[in-house]
């Protein structure tokens, strides 16, 4: 195929560019490098059958041109990033509505198929033990910025299911529970690289509010076997998808892990979350989702323990530094 991978010079982006690679097919990535960095993708970069495009999905005059070539599009491109969101809230709004925008309608000229990442995020204050793509979405109000992500990524969603009702596009949504492993960085808030990054350099694990919120983490290589399944099984279309584990580990007891698995004399620092982000901020308690669909459509499950993924984000990060 000729796959076009939006966002692809991100951390989940660079995984799944590679692995397309390796199946075989030809691959095109645009990004604007935001967020991104062509750092990811130079294991592969002179590989014949890569191609990069530097470039935003909301503005870039070659969307046209690329989705004509393409005959699937990964749709990754977005703000990430709790630090992002907090504090560039119209970018992260205009660049996740605009780009799913802009990547939707070129789409729909060339019926080109389209997977959607979307985010455990819209679930946002539900209480429900376990998250299920049927449940109700409670996003908080407006004037707290930490839910303009969640909500712009709700209205993507909603978007690419008008576009398959209405335009007969063939769409499928993904929701990434916490997706973790080597190529992520903690700039932007991603709490197991920064844990890890801390760990090694023997800083203080700094964990916001009281640490007992529960996150599920799931490997990239795992992640990126649940897309590439999905987008090959045509009964997914159409349908909303969670990925991730179903294991929640507080983030306290993250730090703790992280600590004893880097050998590192750290020590852990609770810090209030208006200190981290500001008066106002709302977090999510728990994020556990139901993933017995996907396991149902095509018995995808993760394979790789949380400790396996903190032991290879620790050597990634060692191989990293400068010698």
């Amino acid at each position: 195929m000729n796959c076009l991978v939006t966002g692809g010079a991100g951390f989940i982006g660079s995984h799944l560019s590679e692995s397309l690679l390796a199946a075989g097919h030809d691959v095109t990535v645009i990004d604007d490098l935001s967020t991104g960095s062509a750092n990811n993708f130079q294991a592969f970069v002179s590989h014949p059958r890569f191609r990069f495009v530097l470039g935003a999905v909301e503005s870039s005059h070659e969307m046209g041109t690329l989705m004509a070539w393409a005959d699937t599009v990964f749709h990754l491109a977005a703000a990430v990033g709790v630090d992002l969101v907090v504090n560039n809230p119209v970018k992260t709004i205009e660049t996740n509505v605009h780009g799913t925008e802009n990547v939707l309608k070129y789409a729909a000229l060339t019926n080109t198929k389209v997977l959607v990442t979307s985010t455990s995020e819209v679930y946002g204050k539900a209480t429900s033990p376990v998250f299920t793509e049927t449940d109700d979405l409670l996003i908080g109000p407006p004037t707290h910025y930490r839910w303009s992500y969640a909500a712009s990524k709700a209205l993507d969603e909603h978007l690419a299911l008008a576009y398959h009702k209405e335009k007969k596009l063939r769409t499928l949504i993904v929701r990434l529970f916490n997706t973790v492993g080597p190529r992520q960085t903690g700039q932007y808030g991603m709490v197991l690289p920064r844990f890890v990054q801390q760990a090694l350099d023997g800083r203080p694990l700094r964990v916001f509010g009281d640490g007992q919120q529960t996150r599920c983490f799931c490997h990239v290589h795992d992640t990126v076997r649940a897309l590439l399944t999905l987008e090959a099984d045509d009964r997914a279309e159409g349908g909303i998808y969670n990925i991730g584990t179903t294991t929640p580990i507080s983030v306290l007891e993250l730090a703790t892990r992280v600590i004893e698995l880097t050998a590192s004399s750290s020590e852990v620092v609770l810090v209030p979350y208006a200190e981290a982000y500001g008066p106002g901020f709302e977090d999510m308690q728990k994020r556990v989702p139901n993933t017995a669909k996907i396991n149902a459509l095509t018995g995808w499950q993760p394979e790789k323990s949380l400790d396996h993924i903190i032991v290879e984000v620790a050597d990634h990060l060692e191989n990293q530094r400068p010698s």
